[in-house]
């Protein structure tokens, strides 16, 4: 993977930057769809490509590892092949799925003993079989297999946390870097960044992280709970020193003003499950603020969802018409609210990017993050 910087921000560490992988070019800022199980819920990939304008999507290695399982995508000849996805893929470790399986786990040296989720079976996760299991699914970017700390955490807990995070990141790297991609193209491994929200164990941990020269680097372990400020603060230590010519990937961020304060820290890659979930609820997030479409004011409002924002779902379909889906739970509503909510993601990024190559990103951010955080 080769990554080019292309053009910074003068009054924030906002970046504009360039990433190739073997499925393709990803310009960032990006966002990436989360397709847990192989798909991003309620949308084809057809229409992740052409109506939405997705580069990138997000797999996740605890779900494809339980279902379908290693055999069915090897067979397949990983998960490009299987799900008909030709861009790049990035999986993540498996790790957050540990953290929220919290009755169901049992975290140790070696690695995390754990119950599936679905019908309780036993298995157990190591840094060295995440990796294998990476190198089945296939995906261009693997994410090392850390411990996400939960919110609130006392200070013990975290830095033996972290500990335990570096000493599973070597045993990644050193298998990572003794084995082959299954299927004939090089994949990339991304550490994780921990600490929790202490400064010092961040810092410690960004440090050593940015000392194994990997391709990419990524901040884990926030967006758990912890207030906006904390977060923020946490990344902009993070980012500051994390490598400049490194893309940086802040883990399951957020909501659109997250996503917009976050690149002006110097944050590159975004996921999170919000658009397609909220959507699903009726919750749309559009350049204006964000609209509850099941509430009676939205009835007889046959404007689009979004004028501002280009796509086949904003020219198409009414708020009264979307509204009227969602109130009779047709599952129609809940892909044209998927589609409108990733697209609005993919633009907000995409519009960063351009005013961060004008050099007027920061004005723009700024009323920007204004805007979206209005209930309308």
């Amino acid at each position: 993977m080769q990554f080019t910087l292309e053009a910074t921000d003068s009054k924030s560490s906002a970046r504009a930057g360039r990433m190739t992988t073997a499925h393709g070019v990803i310009e960032t800022p990006i966002f990436m769809p989360v397709g847990t199980a192989g798909s991003v819920k309620a949308v084809h990939q057809r229409e992740l490509h052409d109506d939405i304008g997705a580069r990138i999507i997000l797999g996740n290695t605890y779900h494809l590892f339980l279902r379908p399982g290693l055999e069915i995508m090897g067979k397949a000849g990983g998960l490009h092949k299987f799900n008909g996805w030709d861009k790049p893929i990035l999986t993540d470790s498996g790790g957050y799925q540990v953290y929220s399986l919290a009755e169901k786990r049992k975290i140790q040296e070696t690695g995390v003993r754990f119950q599936s989720h679905i019908d309780g079976s036993r298995y157990t996760f190591t840094p060295e079989g995440v990796m294998d299991i990476q190198r089945v699914i296939g995906a261009d970017i693997m994410m090392a297999f850390d411990e996400c700390t939960p919110y609130p955490c006392d200070y013990r807990y975290a830095k033996d946390s972290l500990g335990l995070t570096h000493r599973w990141l070597d045993r990644c790297i050193a298998h990572f870097d003794a084995t082959e991609g299954h299927y004939g193209y090089a994949q990339s491994l991304f550490p994780i960044v921990q600490g929790s929200t202490y400064a010092d164990l961040r810092q410690q941990s960004a440090e050593y992280i940015a000392g194994k020269e990997r391709e990419g680097n990524a901040i884990g372990g926030l967006s758990v709970g912890e207030p906006a400020e904390e977060m923020y603060a946490m990344t902009s230590l993070v980012c500051d020193i994390l490598p400049r010519d490194k893309p940086r990937y802040l883990m399951g961020v957020g909501t659109p003003a997250n996503i917009l304060e976050a690149i002006k820290l110097g944050v590159d890659m975004f996921d999170c499950v919000m658009p397609t979930r909220n959507a699903r609820n009726g919750m749309l997030f559009t350049s204006e603020g964000v609209i509850n479409i099941k509430n009676e004011k939205w009835k007889d409002d046959f404007s689009p969802v979004d004028a501002n924002m280009p796509g086949y779902v904003d020219n198409f379909y009414s708020k009264a018409y979307l509204r009227h889906l969602i109130i009779a739970k047709e599952i129609l509503g809940a892909q044209i609210a998927s589609i409108h909510n990733l697209g609005f993601y993919l633009w907000l990024v995409g519009e960063a990017r351009k005013h961060i190559i004008a050099g007027d990103f920061s004005s723009w951010a700024d009323t920007m993050i204004r805007k979206v955080a209005v209930r309308l």
